[in-house]
């Protein structure tokens, strides 16, 4: 017989109480929403990454100003150009008379100028690294021997029928920055020695140099004029020469380990040598690889000046431009590091704070800014390498507190090494970082497609 006495028809029956559901409960358990919220805090640590790439670009800036500041005291950049014959003529004008009665004829002054028929430079620098703060800035002084010949002067005149004073031709020599000249420039030319004063009789050719009255007489027109000088200045960035002889042949020789060429003429690379103990650069430029003549009126500025060419002395490492390039890959190295930790939240059935996140993200933040700071002090390689051990220990430690789970803690640790390594071979790849980087984003997607292929995103499982 059963013990239990069946209740009248009539009687109520009594109510069971259901489970109380947790407010807002599904929010735990929907892992869309924690995805979701991942993804929100990723968003807002590029706050953050853009405040650092500010800091870089602060730092950047007062090297630059280091830099202004060493030009302004030693040289700045050195462009030299000539010499040149500059010979006015006079070119009448129709203009209205100042008191409204009619026209009148006005002289205006333009100038002709002849350029070297041959111009051989050789200049010989010498390099050094001038301190300011915590900043070198590369700097040098230079002796530049100038010879060369100008062809026989047209002593009919120009071929407009403006007649030339050659009484009153002056010679011409650009240099971009005359606070750097260290000694008396003199040149000597057709058999008498000509001594340069600052300034120059127009702004035709350069707009910064000097000039000396050289005046012709018929007998010098029909012969050639051989000149040779010396010139002796300070610099600093790069030095340049523009090519106005009709051939032109410069050569350049430095102990500086690190020169990179500029300008529209690369050196003569069957002539021209570099090694480890300095370089020895040839340059032969003909008139007809340039856009002006030998022989001209008024401005070719511009096309002069586009003419240069030369040796910059590079700083061997740019920090700060390593240090831009490591800020572009700070949003990859959060991702990486949050799915980590996601999927070891999901697959342990843990429950990670979004403060958690957050501290996490911001030790990678902080990343940088070490970064920055030790690399000015201990170059680039030296203080990436710091930097990535400090975050990576502060976080392996801080998630193994966490997870409570040694195997995910290591995971995590081989997972950051990886991603830091991974992030200073694309730094220092310049050529293949768009191949290489590719081709790791396409391995990184495939690895988290095959661990979150079983995830049950949808719930499925805690509602059957």
């Amino acid at each position: 017989m059963s013990d239990q006495t069946p209740l009248p028809h009539d009687a109520p029956i009594p109510s069971v109480p259901l489970p109380r559901q947790p407010r807002l409960g599904w929010m735990r358990r929907s892992l869309t929403f924690r995805a979701a919220v991942v993804a929100i805090l990723i968003l807002l640590l590029l706050i953050p990454l853009t405040m650092v790439r500010e800091l870089i670009s602060e730092r950047a800036g007062r090297k630059q100003e280091a830099e202004a500041s060493i030009s302004a005291d030693w040289g700045g950049t050195q462009t030299i150009t000539g010499p040149v014959i500059d010979v006015p003529y006079e070119v009448p004008v129709r203009v209205q008379a100042g008191d409204g009665s009619g026209m009148v004829t006005r002289m205006d002054i333009h100038y002709a100028h002849f350029l070297p028929q041959a111009l051989n430079a050789d200049a010989v620098l010498d390099p050094f690294t001038k301190h300011r703060g915590i900043y070198d800035v590369a700097v040098y002084s230079s002796r530049t021997h100038l010879t060369g010949s100008f062809a026989p002067l047209p002593a009919e005149g120009l071929k407009s029928g403006y007649r030339l004073r050659w009484e009153e031709a002056q010679l011409v020599l650009g240099i971009s920055d005359l606070r750097s000249i260290k000694e008396q420039v003199a040149l000597r030319i057709g058999g008498r020695t000509v001594q340069f004063e600052p300034g120059l009789p127009n702004s035709d050719i350069v707009g910064n140099g000097l000039s000396a009255p050289f005046p012709l007489d018929s007998t010098q027109l029909g012969m050639p004029l051989e000149f040779d000088g010396v010139l002796t200045i300070n610099g600093s960035g790069s030095y340049n020469l523009v090519p106005v002889g009709k051939v032109t042949r410069a050569t350049c020789t430095s102990s500086w380990k690190d020169p990179s060429y500029n300008g529209a003429f690369l050196p003569d690379p069957q002539d021209s040598s570099q090694t480890t103990t300095g370089l020895n650069a040839k340059w032969t430029v003909l008139h007809l690889n340039r856009s002006y003549p030998q022989e001209f009126e008024d401005s070719r500025r511009e096309a002069i000046e586009a003419s240069a060419f030369g040796v910059r002395l590079m700083q061997p490492v740019d920090e700060y431009q390593k240090n831009e390039r490591a800020s572009k890959y700070g949003l990859m190295l959060i991702v990486l590091v949050f799915l980590v930790f996601f999927f070891v939240e999901v697959l342990q059935q843990l429950r990670i704070h979004p403060i958690q996140y957050l501290l996490v993200g911001f030790a990678l933040c902080i990343f940088y800014t070490l970064l920055i700071a030790i690399s000015e002090h201990l170059g680039f390689a030296k203080a990436y390498i710091l930097s990535a051990v400090a975050v990576i220990a502060l976080v392996v430690v801080y998630a193994h507190s966490v997870f409570q789970v040694r195997r995910a803690s290591q995971l995590l640790g081989l997972i950051m090494l990886l991603v830091f390594g991974f992030m200073f071979a694309l730094i220092h790849q310049q050529d293949y970082a768009l191949l290489f980087g590719s081709i790791g984003l396409f391995i990184t997607l495939a690895l988290v497609m095959w661990v979150s292929r079983r995830i049950d995103w949808n719930g499925t499982s805690e509602q059957g």
